[in-house]
């Protein structure tokens, strides 16, 4: 009948639209990495390479780095002391516990943080596209280290607090300069970015940077119990966005994470030899009024991260996965508001003036048990 066929060509349509999203994600992804040297060293094309960092980051929540004062070797170094730590007895890590700080030193244990609901968002998927529901509190473990010099003096005390690091025991000859080492090269890298952003989308360079300064930027590796939580489908790290400004990545030596695009494909990461992985976050998507979105992520065991736990057991490696992930945050004492052509009064609405740190604290208030 004619309707049969309206219905027909409505679906065969969908499909068609599906499948192209499909392709730009494979096109997006396969992409050449944002090269931070021409814009560093100022090389021909580097403003558009600005504008390309932009584009990708506003149409998909990521970007894939290549920055050349970051060594293969240093991420490796990172992930061997941190599956190492992970690694220990419970009764030893939990010692590194700050839990009066609201975990913002020292180890989070798992079964503490929990993502926070998302359901309406999750509905507002393709059926094909929705993620894997979390059952609770994630199982993942996470290990605060503080980067950066912090305010001398702040409303904000508990995400800034001048307190000592906690250095595991076990690892008190190279903890320290091993995880500043790392966190350094993060967020060197972040405010680069947050540069190139900001040249992309036509606002002065330091636009962004500048709220970075004296910032609570935190490196926070992330530890997984793959020896244990090994079957398709567990969830590690629930569905959800990074409250900060952006989140940064080495490659990890398990895959399972999982990003959506603002059109609501859901694409595995795969991160190059040598390169970064660079996700959007709550605070640049309150600076630029929702032109760019927090990037929403998940991570999962699949049957790829099944194939590397077999690979770590032949290699005698600890049965832990281990990210690298390092949080760069505008200052709590700075106000987070839609900048330059980003304020409308839609925007301003949306995302009014708000200081960083107050943003943070209702953030965590949600996502922790405290």
């Amino acid at each position: 009948t004619e309707r049969e066929r309206e219905r027909a060509v409505v679906v065969l349509c969908a499909c068609l639209v599906q499948l192209l999203l499909v392709l730009l994600c494979l096109v997006i992804m396969s992409a050449e990495p944002i090269d931070l040297a021409k814009f560093l060293n100022r090389e021909e094309g580097w403003e558009e390479e600005c504008k390309r960092a932009f584009e990708i980051i506003r149409d998909t929540g990521i970007l894939i780095l290549k920055d050349p004062r970051v060594g293969f070797e240093d991420n490796e170094t990172f992930l061997n002391m941190m599956e190492q730590y992970y690694d220990q007895p419970e009764e030893v890590k939990l010692q590194d516990v700050r839990r009066d700080l609201k975990y913002q030193v020292g180890v989070t244990p798992n079964f503490v943080e929990e993502p926070r609901d998302h359901t309406a968002k999750i509905m507002s998927l393709p059926e094909d596209a929705r993620p894997h529901i979390p059952e609770g509190k994630d199982p993942k473990w996470r290990f605060h280290w503080r980067i950066g010099e912090r305010p001398a003096h702040t409303e904000f005390e508990e995400l800034n607090a001048d307190t000592m690091q906690i250095v595991p025991k076990a690892f008190a000859d190279k903890w320290p300069t091993t995880m500043d080492m790392w966190g350094n090269h993060m967020v060197a890298a972040g405010r680069t970015v947050a540069e190139m952003l900001a040249v992309g989308c036509g606002l002065p360079e330091d636009s962004f940077s500048k709220l970075l300064d004296y910032g609570p930027h935190l490196l926070a590796s992330t530890g997984s119990d793959i020896g244990t939580y090994n079957k398709v489908g567990t969830v590690l790290a629930g569905f959800h966005y990074d409250l900060n400004f952006l989140t940064l990545h080495g490659k990890g030596r398990f895959p399972g994470l999982y990003v959506w695009t603002r059109s609501g494909e859901r694409m595995p990461v795969r991160v190059p030899e040598g390169c970064l992985l660079c996700q959007a976050a709550k605070q640049l998507e309150w600076l630029t009024g929702g032109v760019v979105e927090a990037g929403f992520h998940e991570v999962v065991v699949a049957e790829s991260t099944l194939d590397a736990l077999e690979r770590a057991k032949q290699e005698g490696r600890p049965l832990w996965r281990v990210s690298s992930t390092c949080f760069t945050h505008v200052a709590s004492d700075q106000i987070l508001e839609p900048l330059g052509p980003f304020a409308s009064e839609e925007a301003l609405k949306k995302y009014p003036p708000t200081k960083a740190g107050d943003q943070v604290r209702e953030e965590l208030e949600i996502i922790k048990t405290v």
